[in-house]
């Protein structure tokens, strides 16, 4: 006899992890025949440096200004890797030099508008990390990547990489890498959309804050997360209070770290003030969106910068509602062009 039975259960939704964003071919496989000699440790040792003084570059320099320095070094670690000898150990340091210069390089290519060239950078510097065995080091590339694709567009891909990076370093990574990484989840779940987003990306801020608390003088991080700290932080919470339109809880936090902030650090200090501007036009100030935008433009206006240029014209954008007030007017007549 027959069993009647109902439909068959759907089949549970794939959820993407790091393996999924790798490239499909293999960037980094080693050509046959070595003519290139061996390279030994100190070799890798000043690969790392000129990767670390790029980082440091980066803070004061835009994109359009380093994407040519950047790109030369990474063409030449690749070229190494494929094409020289050298032992286990040394080849293991090389991959994870080559992603790490593969996460600034793609930065500094993002910064200067090439989405696509950061795009397969990032993805090149996963696959090194992948093979050097670096969970913590796949995970700063993959939020990365998850950062630009949530600002260019494609906000279910970077939200998807975001919850992969994070669900890949497990539970055990280093406090300033998880820090890290719920930042780009909340920036990535705040771009997305929606009221459940929202919601996520205020549990991923405080679960980055909580990760940060746990960080202490006596935990080694990997130079690349210098930059990661509680101002940063702070800038993320109040950028995505902005974009969820809570004006009252970003202006006083954007205040708050722009008064403190380096002003060497000029993109930056842009950014940064790009969203305070959007703030205050939000919290109908006009006259004070106008003000900081000014100050946003003037700063900007030598900058090599996509993001910068791009944070522009949102601001321009947002301050247009507020045209008839003569302080708004005078900055849409400046810096319209």
């Amino acid at each position: 006899m027959e069993t009647l039975s109902g439909p068959p259960a759907p089949a549970e939704p794939h959820v993407p992890t790091l393996a999924d964003f790798l490239p499909p071919e293999d960037p980094l496989e080693r050509l046959g025949g070595r003519t290139g000699g061996r390279v030994g440790g100190g070799q890798v040792d000043d690969l790392r440096r000129r990767v670390h003084g790029l980082r440091l570059a980066d803070d004061f320099l835009a994109g359009g200004d380093l994407i040519r320095p950047a790109l030369r070094d990474l063409r030449r670690a690749v070229r190494m890797y494929r094409e020289h000898s050298f032992s286990e150990l040394t080849g293991r340091r090389l991959l994870a030099c080559i992603a790490e210069l593969a996460q600034i390089s793609g930065w500094i290519a993002s910064d200067a508008g090439r989405y696509e060239e950061a795009e397969h950078i990032y993805r090149l510097g996963l696959s090194a990390a992948a093979q050097a065995g670096d969970r913590t080091l796949a995970g700063n590339l993959a939020g990365s990547l998850a950062y630009q694709l949530s600002n260019t567009g494609r906000e279910s891909d970077g939200l998807d990489l975001a919850r992969a990076a994070l669900d890949g370093a497990g539970p055990h990574a280093l406090p300033k890498a998880r820090a890290l990484y719920g930042d780009r989840l909340a920036w990535s779940a705040t771009k997305a959309g929606g009221t459940g987003n929202a919601q996520a990306a205020m549990r991923a801020l405080g679960e980055a804050g909580e990760a940060l608390a746990q960080d202490s003088e006596g935990t080694e991080s990997p130079g690349y997360l210098y930059w990661v700290d509680a101002g940063e932080l702070r800038v993320m919470e109040a950028r995505v209070y902005t974009e969820l339109r809570r004006p009252l809880r970003a202006v006083p936090l954007l205040r708050g770290v722009l008064d403190a902030y380096d002003a060497t650090h000029t993109r930056e200090m842009a950014l940064y003030l790009s969203w305070l501007a959007v703030a205050y036009a939000d919290a109908n100030e006009p006259e004070e969106a106008a003000v900081t935008a000014d100050r946003m433009f003037t700063l900007a206006a030598d900058l090599a910068s996509e993001r910068t240029a791009e944070r522009g014209r949102l601001v321009l954008a947002r301050l247009a509602e507020f045209r008839e007030v003569p302080e708004v007017r005078a900055v849409l007549r400046s810096h319209a062009a």
